[in-house]
């Protein structure tokens, strides 16, 4: 067969799946005996060389010639949208060929990752992929969703509560899943006083307040850079799916790796930002009165609007402890840095690697920061500065860069995702995992971790643009919801869920920007 180069001519080199499988078993057959290998084997097996069956092809050509799997991927087993579409045929893999199930037929791989080619591996993977989100999003529509588990129904479980035969607490952690599992996905209607501001800019971060009546925006804006907005959520009801974007002159043409309310006049005062630095420009940490955004109460003061000339900050967190109060941290290239906004103060604590995640206690002043060398470990912001690194109290070791950290109520525990999809529970007392969260995915990417433990979720967005929701007590995967939107890097959804949406009145549920678009989930 000749050698193809072309898309059209790619196309026409299809073969068959039992043409390819006979014809390699061929030229193996001829290699052994130009070698003399089979004089042996032929007296003891026929000369005919019989087709193997479809069941137990794959299995003949592993055991004499073993390939390098061109288009392999996560099991099917693991998670709804991991499995490939070569498992689900059940033809052999072969090196170079791509097998479309649909025409039963072997096509050529082309050289090359250009747009204008159709049968290069990641074009496949993405079409085997958005195949699979349209599948799951059909499923979404439904209106009575299968549970995860056998026979988890409201009336099953109303039962065993009237007999006695579930706790207290089990029963509200299966209606929680129950109700995890029956969530509906409706758009948001977003209003703002500057028409041209709403739907414009996609959305890149949302980050909600303590009483979750204000969520902090981060978009991206169409000729670079982002601009920042807050979003009311006084509106969102039970009937009415609306609410009030307040946008703003605020603009940065450097990009945001990190954004956390801060409490310095009064709870969620304030917004701080970090922004990486970019050519000559350094990178800094910027602290924005949330009044800006708002013109519902214009009697008060604009607050403090300050900027902090630092190097490049991949994370921060505010200290909510009266013992180091109106202090920030941000995580830096190999060191720490803590800043007291009113006196200017601060402190450096070095590091052996990057700080990619922190996040303050509220009953002590420790800090607690995740690193690119997988370590986490915590700090006592009351000691001075020491040389060395004998300040470390706790230490942890995660297998991979630590991408997010959050520390539980009690503040006995701790959990952790990194940047190969583990998320672990970690015991701060005995400096042990505890449990581990499966299905999560994740290689390179800043993705944050959400834990609701008075519903009792663990709730994180993969960099495949799925959003799990796991069982915090039994780890269990209750949920794997699919992007409204195809999945691209730069349409990574980023979420919000709490149980009063809009404040102590609002309706619990979660909430999804993706791209443009605002969605709320309903966990009524």
């Amino acid at each position: 067969m000749g050698k193809s180069t072309g898309v059209g001519e790619s196309l026409c080199c299809g073969l068959s799946a039992g043409l390819v499988v006979t014809e390699m078993r061929r030229n193996y057959r001829r290699g052994k005996e130009r070698r003399g290998w089979s004089s042996h084997k032929r007296s003891h097996q026929p000369h005919r060389l019989r087709r193997p069956s479809h069941n137990n092809r794959a299995q003949s050509l592993d055991q004499e010639e073993p390939q390098t799997p061109v288009n392999a991927g996560p099991s099917s087993n693991e998670d709804p949208s991991s499995s490939s579409s070569t498992q689900n045929s059940g033809a052999p893999e072969l090196p170079g060929f791509y097998y479309d199930p649909e025409k039963n037929r072997y096509f050529r791989l082309l050289p090359g990752h250009n747009n204008h080619n159709p049968l290069t591996k990641d074009s496949i993977q993405h079409k085997a992929m958005e195949c699979k989100r349209l599948r799951l999003l059909e499923e979404e529509e439904k209106q009575n969703q299968k549970t995860t588990r056998a026979g988890l129904n409201s009336s099953v479980l109303l039962q065993k509560r009237q007999l006695g035969s579930l706790s207290p607490t089990s029963y509200c952690r299966l209606v929680h899943e129950l109700k995890v599992n029956c969530m509906q996905r409706k758009k948001i209607e977003i209003h703002s006083p500057d028409s041209s501001v709403a739907g414009t800019n996609n959305f890149k971060i949302i980050v909600a307040d303590v009483a979750c009546e204000r969520i902090f925006t981060v978009n991206d804006v169409e000729h670079g850079g982002c601009k920042y907005g807050i979003i009311n959520l006084s509106g969102l009801g039970k009937e009415s799916l609306t609410v009030e974007m307040y946008d703003n002159l605020y603009f940065t043409n450097r990009k945001v790796n990190s954004v956390c309310w801060a409490s310095l006049t009064h709870p969620d005062s304030h917004v701080l930002l970090c922004l990486m630095g970019i050519a000559e420009t350094p990178g800094c940490a910027s602290l924005l009165p949330a009044s800006l955004f708002s013109s519902t109460n214009p009697g008060d003061r604009p607050g403090m609007l300050c900027s902090f000339k630092i190097s490049t900050a991949w994370s921060c967190a505010w200290c909510l402890n009266p013992q180091a109060d109106n202090c920030f941290s941000t995580g830096l290239t190999r060191r720490v840095l803590v800043t007291n906004v009113v006196t200017g103060h601060r402190q450096t604590f070095g590091t052996s690697s990057d700080v990619l995640a922190q996040q303050f206690a509220t009953q002590t002043p420790v800090l607690y920061n995740g690193c690119r060398s997988g370590e986490i470990f915590s700090i006592d912001v009351r000691q001075r500065n020491r040389k060395g690194q004998s300040w470390k109290a706790i230490r942890l070791f995660h297998g991979s860069a630590v991408t997010s950290i959050h520390l539980m109520e009690a503040e006995h525990y701790l959990m952790a995702a990194d940047m190969a999809g583990k998320i672990k529970l970690w015991d701060l007392r005995t400096a042990k995992c505890v449990k581990q969260y499966e299905g999560h995915y994740n290689e390179y990417a800043l993705l944050p971790l959400h834990v609701n433990e008075e519903e009792g979720l663990v709730i994180a967005v993969g960099q495949d643009c799925y959003t799990r929701i796991w069982s915090l007590q039994d780890t269990h995967l209750l949920r794997t919801i699919p992007s409204p939107h195809p999945s691209s890097k730069d349409a990574i959804p980023s979420v919000v869920f709490s149980s009063r949406l809009g404040g102590s009145r609002g309706v619990p549920g979660l909430l999804m920007a993706v791209k443009q678009d605002l969605y709320h989930f309903s966990y009524n």
